[in-house]
């Protein structure tokens, strides 16, 4: 029998993953500092109250239910505290990490930079990398670092449109937001605890290629954002398509934008 899976954190991802978790057949709870207002739309019997910062709603979780983290684990003494009380040993746990964990490469002179693999040296300095290295290291959590997370309501193409990014040579890493969820739930089931994994599409683009492609395709008028000369980061997926098996639904990123702008208008603001 499946156990109950509990969303900690209901942002953008953690919507995506409460409606495929719900979609694959389990039950999932979505938690939120605020879950009257914040998860209106999900069924009353399914949202809970949680907040990091407030020991006293830590009992609201659920004995025995697998977890996923969607929300920086900071501060790492809070995180420590909480994962003592949780009975790590019954239960899997997912922690969405990001790919900023790893060193940045910003002044060095290699170009293309070389690809990131999971024994790349990650910055110890930042604290949400504290606080996922704790959960996979003490309580064998999984986690995934995390490439720029796209799909409908966050479309790259309205980045472009309102400034937020530049043409630049910088290599950027992309994920859409359902094969994340997606990836999440695998790795709930084959993952080895105690591991992490890259999550990217297995592409990287520089966004001088991404604003040819929107202004040639979509007729993209893009605004002038603030400029950056790092090389960025190029993410290596072969441990997640070895040892998790998964076959990415959006591997095409101008394919999935072509879908986004067909769904749904562009954001309104910056």
């Amino acid at each position: 029998m499946t156990r109950p899976l509990i969303v900690l954190g209901s942002g953008y991802t953690g919507l995506v993953l409460h409606r495929t978790g719900t979609l694959q057949g389990r039950t999932v709870h979505a938690t939120s500092r605020t879950p009257l207002t914040s998860l209106a739309d999900i069924p009353s019997e399914q949202r809970l109250r949680f907040d990091l910062e407030q020991p006293s709603t830590w009992g609201n979780i659920p004995a025995g239910a697998d977890l996923i983290w969607c929300f920086p684990a900071t501060p790492l003494e809070q995180v420590q505290a909480f994962a003592r009380t949780l009975d790590t040993s019954a239960r899997r746990m997912v922690v969405l990490g990001s790919t900023s964990a790893y060193e940045a490469s910003d002044h060095s002179t290699e170009y293309p930079p070389s690809w990131i693999d999971e024994s790349s040296p990650i910055d110890m300095t930042k604290p949400r990398v504290l606080g996922e290295e704790y959960l996979r290291e003490q309580h064998g959590a999984i986690v995934l670092r995390v490439a720029g997370i796209y799909g409908p309501g966050r479309n790259p193409l309205d980045w472009i449109r309102h400034g937020r990014v530049s043409p630049s040579r910088k290599y950027v890493n992309l994920i859409h937001a359902e094969d994340l969820a997606a990836i999440c739930l695998l790795a709930l089931e084959k993952g080895k605890p105690g591991e992490s994994y890259n999550v990217s599409d297995g592409t990287p683009r520089t966004w001088n290629e991404i604003y040819a492609t929107a202004q040639q395709r979509w007729g993209v008028a893009a605004t002038e954002g603030k400029k950056d000369g790092s090389p960025g980061k190029r993410i290596s997926t072969a441990k997640l398509r070895s040892e998790l098996g998964y076959r990415f639904r959006h591997s095409d990123l101008y394919e999935a934008l072509d879908l986004i702008e067909s769904l749904s208008p562009p954001e309104n603001g910056v």
